[in-house]
């Protein structure tokens, strides 16, 4: 019986596809029809290739990671069928949802593909298992990792799918207190609590040079760091910090390719931004040797840091744009849910952090 990374990241998923299924929670009502109608209708006349991939995608990860943590915490029997009823289920629930929602189509035809896609990812999982590969991974993960690195390697994984959503600084997560002002005066509007908020003087300006140079240098070197609060030997940690960066480089261009078209994916790169790069890669290798606790401590003040700075600094000039290119195109059902991870991992980090921190347990030195 393992302690498997899957079972967080499956719960993560299923977060994720039902914030994506019942976007944009808004002006729910009950039409007077029977939720269950969808299941009995014709099939639709129209569909294109991109909602089939969408649907069948969508649910691959759910299946893959719920046969995948029954499969290694051998806690249930016939791991695939488990995987892909619970994943039908999953669907079900939101198709009849999206019955009470006026901007939304349940489909039956979509409760097919998604559990045809959970049923693939399931069988994925299971021909891995029965190749190896996943043994293979636990050899890996016991020679690479500490024993307790599952709650860093959910953050890690979730890292550049928190950078597909456009930031105003490049490797910028974050980004809220603007938009927590905004949202606390419309919700204490018209009551006497609005007083009570503090207000600027002046509006935020946008960064200088420097410090933009700065914070694109901690937002990379900060999953490095959290990384090494868990990575064994110093090789290793080169290793992974090289593979972290290009992560974030490569989800940084996808992010500028999806939002305004592959002629412009980097163009983010200017001046700073790559300074800001090769400050990060200095600072990881600078940090190689730092025990575990150290590296857990220097996160901390990297998070703290680069969120002070972060959070000084307005909404990008084109993200109005960029809010309307992903809210009225295809990115539609990936809008809310990838903004909302950039938004809070590094909240989630921190909190990782502290509880690392607080933790009595004697420093580990790190294998040369």
């Amino acid at each position: 019986m393992h302690r498997t990374t899957a079972w967080p990241l499956a719960l993560a998923t299923i977060c994720l596809v039902i914030y994506a299924s019942l976007y944009p929670f808004s002006d729910w009502r009950d039409q007077g029809i029977s939720p269950f109608r969808f299941l009995a209708a014709p099939l639709p006349k129209y569909w294109t290739g991109f909602d089939v991939g969408v649907n069948l995608l969508g649910y691959a990860p759910v299946g893959f990671l719920l046969a995948l943590s029954a499969l290694r915490s051998r806690r249930v029997k016939w791991a695939v069928s488990v995987a892909v009823l619970g994943s039908a289920l999953l669907s079900l629930c939101m198709e009849t949802l999206q019955s009470y929602l006026p901007s939304r189509v349940p489909s039956n035809v979509d409760l097919v593909l998604n559990t045809g896609g959970a049923w693939a990812g399931a069988c994925v999982a299971w021909l891995l298992q029965k190749m190896g590969v996943i043994d293979h991974w636990s050899r890996f993960r016991a020679r690479w990792l500490a024993r307790d690195a599952r709650g860093a390697l959910v953050l890690l994984v979730l890292w550049p799918v928190a950078l597909l959503f456009p930031a105003s600084v490049p490797m910028g997560l974050g980004q809220v207190l603007e938009r927590l002002e905004v949202a606390l005066a419309e919700a204490l509007a018209d009551t006497p609590f609005l007083n009570w908020l503090p207000v600027r003087d002046i509006e935020l300006q946008p960064l200088v040079p420097s410090a933009e140079l700065l914070c694109v240098a901690l937002g990379a070197l900060i999953p490095c760091l959290l990384g090494y609060c868990v990575i064994r030997t110093v090789r290793q940690r080169a290793a992974f910090s090289v593979v972290m960066l290009a992560a974030g480089i490569a989800a940084s261009a996808l992010s500028a390719a999806l939002s305004y078209g592959p002629d412009h994916a980097w163009a983010w790169l200017d001046l700073p931004v790559r300074v800001g790069l090769g400050l990060a890669a200095a600072m990881a290798l600078v940090l190689l040797p730092v025990r575990r606790r150290g590296a857990a401590a220097f996160t901390l003040l990297a998070l703290a840091i680069h969120l002070g700075l972060l959070n000084q600094a307005p909404a990008s000039a084109y993200f109005a744009q960029t809010l309307q290119t992903w809210e009225q195109g295809r990115f539609i059902r990936f809008h809310g849910l990838v903004q909302w991870l950039g938004w809070l991992w590094p909240y989630a980090a921190l909190l990782y952090v502290l509880t690392r921190l607080s933790r009595r347990e004697q420093a580990q030195p790190v294998d040369g």
